[in-house]
């Protein structure tokens, strides 16, 4: 009998030795898998303590707990953790564990395509300047959110940053992103005067710091440790509350607005896949379909026969 929670266990411990995938992406499959062995233990009937045998595993299962998140996630959602028991049994089947991948035989759920949200300039300039200058914090949250909108960078590769990693005479970064990429990224004249700003006074948190990680850090939180993905969420939720912008708005978004200005203001697509970090010009290509929303808005609201 192979047990589901040993797999899941292998499998996580796979993805990072063997496929170099991030902390984050990893807790993502762990989480998803870790919910999809609870509504096993339901539908098997085995009870809490009941061990879960992967040859017990069918599509009819699968379709079952599908079915159940439907009543409470987004077909993107769902999309998602689909593709985690999709990646856990093709990592099965590799192990010879099982002889096919049941995950395979159940249809991906329809979603909607939906555009980058992306704030304005004018919203993306007051949320960055909403931090305070008089203490270290203000100072932290304000190079941080320079460099977000001045790079494009994905929240895991902010907090990835090491000193090391940071060449403010040249005006570059470099960052780690997905699949373990490395890529080097200008930044402006703005973004290195904060940068600078923060480095002047990291010092401040780092004295009682025990973790060596955060002694290459960047970014540190105020416990002195580097700055997690949730501590950078909850800055950015703040001052968006500071500006009234009653809108949801994400690390990600950001980086969608970074994307977006660049296309708007003539830069070309494969330059800006470049700096984004794209494998494929497909996935750069959504933000064309912002620029033509903008310029049907405007085509709308300025042709004679386009009015009612």
């Amino acid at each position: 009998m192979n047990d589901f929670e040993q797999c899941r266990e292998n499998f996580l411990e796979y993805l990072l030795k063997e496929k170099n995938y991030s902390r984050d992406t990893i807790d993502g499959y762990g989480s998803d898998l870790k919910e999809f062995g609870e509504f096993l233990r339901d539908f098997l009937s085995l009870g809490e303590e009941g061990k879960i045998e992967i040859e017990k595993i069918d599509r009819k299962a699968i379709r079952a707990w599908l079915n159940q998140l439907y009543q409470g996630l987004t077909p993107v959602s769902i999309e998602r953790h689909l593709a985690s028991v999709r990646s856990f049994f093709d990592y099965l089947v590799k192990q010879e564990i099982v002889g096919f991948n049941p995950a395979k035989l159940v249809r991906t759920p329809k979603k909607e395509k939906r555009l980058p949200k992306v704030l304005s300039v004018d919203e993306v300039i007051a949320l960055i300047e909403a931090p305070s200058a008089e203490d270290p914090l203000g100072i932290r949250d304000r190079a941080i959110l320079e460099l977000f909108y001045a790079a494009g960078i994905r929240v895991s590769e902010l907090r990835g940053l090491n000193l090391l990693d940071i060449d403010l005479t040249e005006r570059m970064i470099k960052v780690l992103g997905k699949g373990k990429r490395e890529r080097v990224v200008p930044i402006n004249e703005i973004s290195v005067e904060k940068l600078k700003a923060w480095l002047e006074v990291r010092g401040k948190m780092l004295k009682s710091v025990l973790d060596s990680d955060a002694q290459d850090a960047v970014f540190l939180s105020s416990k002195g440790t580097r700055i997690t993905k949730m501590g950078i969420e909850n800055l950015l939720r703040k001052y968006l509350d500071r500006i009234g912008l009653t809108r949801k708005a994400t690390p990600h978004t950001l980086r969608h607005s970074f994307a977006t200005h660049l296309l708007e203001s003539g830069m070309d697509l494969r330059t800006i896949q470049e700096l984004l970090g794209h494998r494929s010009l497909s996935t750069t290509q959504k933000y064309t379909q912002v620029g033509n929303k903008e310029l049907m808005e405007a085509y709308d609201n300025a042709h004679p026969r386009a009015k009612n």
